[in-house]
């Protein structure tokens, strides 16, 4: 989908009402400048959207002003909030499971696995 091909130029809209579609986010943002792309992530099991969505201008100064204009402002009746788009998390907190490779902790594993190993050794030993 590419969302986040230039972060200045992709607005998340949040608030919007499930009757908002991508032609309805499409005819209240296009007042402002060319659109590149409109995207409202549905819900896989209702097929409605889920309150928010994503529009991604041409230009950053007309994301600017769409941004400004479009923020706190009313569609459906609902007011939704407008603001940059963020980079799409990779789970795993702020390091992330890709930030390393997989075999890198592979080392402290082992050592996990030993000394787990060696827990129940002593138990067994115990129960004797």
């Amino acid at each position: 989908v590419g969302v986040m091909a230039n972060p200045r130029t992709t607005l998340y809209v949040g608030g919007l009402d499930e009757q908002v579609t991508d032609s309805v986010l499409h005819a209240a943002f296009v007042p402002f400048g060319d659109l590149k792309d409109v995207n409202i992530p549905l819900d896989q099991t209702t097929q409605k959207n889920k309150g928010f969505g994503f529009v991604t201008f041409v230009e950053t100064d007309d994301a600017a002003e769409a941004l400004n204009n479009m923020h706190n402002s009313e569609l459906f009746g609902k007011v939704i909030r407008s603001n940059y788009a963020q980079p799409p998390k990779i789970k795993g907190g702020d390091t992330g499971f890709a930030s390393q490779a997989v075999w890198a902790d592979a080392d402290q594993y082992a050592a996990d696995v030993d000394a787990e190993k060696e827990e129940e050794d002593a138990a067994v030993a115990n129960v004797d």
